[in-house]
């Protein structure tokens, strides 16, 4: 089924299942007011939402009406937890090659992994606010996962069965802030403003078989200023699957119902054309093209996103239909 959260004014919204085609929606009133609600008691309601979704889905849902993106608010507008990964080590070797730098042998057997803020998420539609352009603005065009109760010290195939839902992301980069923030050994901050998530969240089911080994096997679209830069393949190239990213999180730790955890940016390998490298299915965010023109020609030549700027992240099913609604969003800046 697909769920959405609509804006009412208040800080978490009202939870609206959604149809397969993304055309009408229903809320969720008198089953759980709040996507929260429902994945705190998930055996209990989710059948219950999945009931409506069926009708709505057959047409004979009383109080139907049509689906707007622009009502969404991020499918959970805040979560108990948000912490993203790097499942594709291609994008890490990449980074690395451009700077000289060899990627270590255990980041092959460990994911990397960092805690983002999750207390002020941002809608699918809503402008990425920034207080300057020389902040390096960049997007990254992920997917992630909802998760019910995982146990500690879960393993992989036990922490896969608690995936509830999946999402796309934009998670938003200031590039020229994270040098900085490195050197002083504590990770990301300031660096990693607000995070949007796409209108909808879906149950691993809609996907059928694209959804394997933890895994989603359908390409992740990305379109910078009306250009389409980026039609990254999800699947065969992440080396962590969703079940070892959350098994990473529970070593030490229970995972909470609405927890939220992201594939990081989705890169795909360059092939070999007439001798030389090419990356002929694009880029999911910025730094990777700055970084493939590094290796290149020796230094970068794309510049990071400006204001006005506007960026698209979609995913398309088998059938060719969007999955999830596409994250569209205009770069704005920070009004006195």
């Amino acid at each position: 089924m697909k769920l959405a959260t609509y804006k009412d004014g208040s800080r978490d919204g009202q939870l609206v299942v959604v149809s397969r085609d993304l055309t009408t929606a229903h809320y969720a009133t008198g089953i759980a007011h709040k996507l929260q609600q429902a994945l705190d008691d998930w055996n209990f309601i989710s059948p219950q939402l999945h009931d409506l979704y069926v009708t709505l889905n057959q047409g004979k849902a009383r109080h139907a009406f049509p689906f707007d993106p622009a009502q969404c608010m991020a499918p959970l507008p805040r979560a108990y937890q948000w912490a993203d990964g790097s499942a594709y080590i291609n994008h890490v070797e990449l980074v690395r090659a451009a700077r000289n730098s060899e990627v270590p042998p255990s980041f092959y057997a460990d994911p990397l992994m960092y805690q983002g803020g999750s207390d002020d998420f941002i809608g699918p539609r809503d402008d990425v606010i920034v207080p300057s352009e020389d902040y390096g603005i960049d997007f990254e065009a992920e997917i992630a996962v909802v998760t019910g109760d995982v146990p500690m010290c879960a393993t992989p195939e036990q922490a896969l069965d608690g995936v509830r839902l999946l999402m796309l992301v934009n998670d938003v980069s200031l590039r020229n802030l994270i040098p900085a923030e490195l050197a002083k050994g504590f990770g990301f901050f300031q660096s990693k403003p607000a995070t949007a998530f796409s209108p909808v969240a879906v149950t691993p089911d809609e996907l059928g078989s694209a959804w394997q080994g933890g895994r989603v096997h359908l390409t992740l679209e990305s379109t910078w200023n009306g250009r389409q830069v980026g039609q990254c393949e999800a699947g065969p190239e992440m080396t962590f699957h969703f079940g070892q990213l959350i098994a990473h999180i529970a070593k030490t730790r229970r995972v909470r119902a609405g927890s939220i955890v992201g594939s990081g940016t989705v890169s795909n390998q360059s092939v070999e054309i007439d001798g030389n490298k090419e990356w002929p299915k694009g880029y999911s965010c910025i730094a990777e093209k700055r970084a493939i023109e590094t290796i290149l020609d020796g230094k970068p030549s794309t510049a990071f996103m400006k204001f006005g700027d506007t960026i698209r992240i979609e995913m398309k099913g088998l059938d060719g239909q969007s999955v999830f609604g596409a994250i569209d969003q205009t770069i704005a800046a920070l009004e006195d």
